[in-house]
């Protein structure tokens, strides 16, 4: 591969080497010297897996442009790299690519039944359900769409469904996606840039150039001769990583849980409330990420204050998003409603949170096996899911303590900007309907605050009480 790879102009192939690793397994190894952002490797534009360039692969194209409507991208580089395979002849340098690339994939697809039961309950759990099936739904197609009609070209015994996953889980693990200068985006693998392994310790540093079509690495770190060089795939928590990528990271910072809220269109006042989400940077149907960072986005309380809102608050808040909080009742039941349902998330997860951190003390899942990896997503989510509990049961007590002392400083004690629940407060001189634990936080907030404001203001002014 390396030898096709410089006859076709890519640059820094001297420097480097192919080596196993103990942890990650194969690699790149540095072999001299590289000063972090100091340019690495370069693959040109003619020798990339894109979409443009299967589009303008002679035998393939017909086949392709038959296809109404077109395939995915995913599915199109993955018909690209089997059809690649399954050549006798010809493409020599891309098969040589092929033949480098692994057997075999280590994502949560590939796990039995057992080894994906220690995270239940998990995102992962139910994302791995969906992709089998969604893997089967689309190989149908394929067969029904393309292959079965050019067998000539896609030869049903190289292209069985295993084959298929195999191809996906390719372009899954090894696909690189950038943002172009006109917002439109491109998919690619890059023939040896792929080898390159991951690390959260380096910063990102694989950039694609729109006007010449290369796709390079720099140095994300400094290294010397005999380093493994790295690449920063982002910040990901385990549950991507390991369905996408086949691995998680011990104590992953960056682990996460997805909460999808949603409104049905035909629920009571779902116009007016669809426009204060809208004016609230949000929709009907938000998926919103909770992380050990911030575990009760700001989002989550500002999607189901206005979900919650009755008759007599949209009223007076017909026109404006609702940034803060609107009245004690509805808090509370906002609030008791996460209670609710992180108490529910969290009984589902066929492991608790303790068991699991035993099982991986005492061995029970061999470490860096399927299950083992498993057991890793579970923890992180379930961390994130307590820290969000305990946090709406905080802000739950103090809501709590709050009613029935209207002229308090406020009826729930937290601040508007940075949600702090402990005191002293001062309130927001003009609805007096909002706190703040410091006039820097009201400084901050007022770009938010100020349409809200202005409606609270109008309507105590017009005898109206906000409830």
């Amino acid at each position: 591969m390396e030898s096709w790879l410089k006859e076709s102009g890519a640059v820094g192939l001297d420097e480097l080497e192919l080596a196993n690793f103990q942890v990650t397994g194969r690699g790149v190894r540095s072999l001299q010297y590289y000063k972090e952002g100091e340019r690495v490797l370069t693959i040109p534009c003619g020798i990339l897996w894109t979409v443009e360039h299967a589009y303008a692969d002679p035998l393939l194209a017909p086949a392709l442009r038959s296809v109404q409507p077109p395939l995915t991208v995913e599915d199109t580089l993955a018909t690209y790299i089997l059809f690649v395979r399954s050549r006798k002849s010809g493409y020599n340098g891309l098969r040589s690519h092929v033949t480098a690339l692994p057997t075999s994939y280590s994502s949560s697809i590939y796990f039995t039944e057992n080894e994906l039961e220690v995270c239940a309950g998990t995102s992962l759990y139910t994302i791995t359900k969906q992709l089998k099936r969604q893997i089967e739904e689309d190989y149908t197609s394929l067969v029904a769409r393309i292959f079965g009609q050019y067998q000539d070209l896609f030869p049903l015994d190289k292209f069985t469904i295993e084959d298929y996953k195999w191809a996906v889980s390719t372009v899954w693990s090894r696909g690189m996606d950038f943002v172009l200068p006109d917002k439109n985006s491109i998919r690619l693998l890059a023939p040896f840039a792929d080898m390159l392994n991951h690390s959260s310790k380096v910063k990102q540093c694989h950039v694609y150039d729109a006007s010449s079509g290369n796709l390079s690495v720099l140095a994300g770190k400094d290294y010397k001769a005999g380093d493994q060089v790295f690449i920063n795939y982002g910040p990901l928590p385990n549950n991507r990583l390991l369905h996408l990528y086949g691995f998680v990271l011990s104590n992953n910072p960056n682990d996460s849980y997805d909460i999808v809220l949603s409104t049905h269109p035909t629920a009571p006042f779902w116009e007016q409330k669809q426009k204060l989400w809208i004016s609230a940077g949000l929709d009907s149907t938000c998926t919103i990420s909770l992380t050990l960072t911030d575990p009760l986005p700001k989002n989550v309380l500002r999607y189901l204050r206005i979900q919650r809102l009755d008759e007599s608050d949209l009223s007076v808040m017909q026109v404006d998003a609702t940034d803060g909080i609107i009245n004690e009742s509805n808090e509370v039941e906002v609030l008791q409603f996460l209670v609710d349902s992180f108490c529910g998330l969290l009984e589902n997860f066929g492991t608790q949170l303790e068991m699991l951190e035993e099982q991986l003390a005492a061995d029970v899942h061999p470490p860096g096996g399927n299950a083992w990896a498993a057991a890793h997503v579970s923890l992180g989510e379930q961390r994130v899911l307590r820290l969000a509990r305990k946090r709406a049961e905080d802000l739950l007590a103090a809501a709590e303590s709050g009613r029935g002392r209207r002229g308090d400083l406020s009826p729930l004690a937290q601040c508007a900007n940075c949600d702090k629940v402990s005191g002293p407060f001062m309130l927001c001189g003009r609805c007096k309907a909002v706190i703040y634990c410091t006039r820097t936080c009201q400084v901050v907030h007022y770009k938010e605050h100020k349409v809200v404001c202005r409606v609270i203001s109008t309507a105590s002014k017009n005898g109206l009480e906000m409830k």
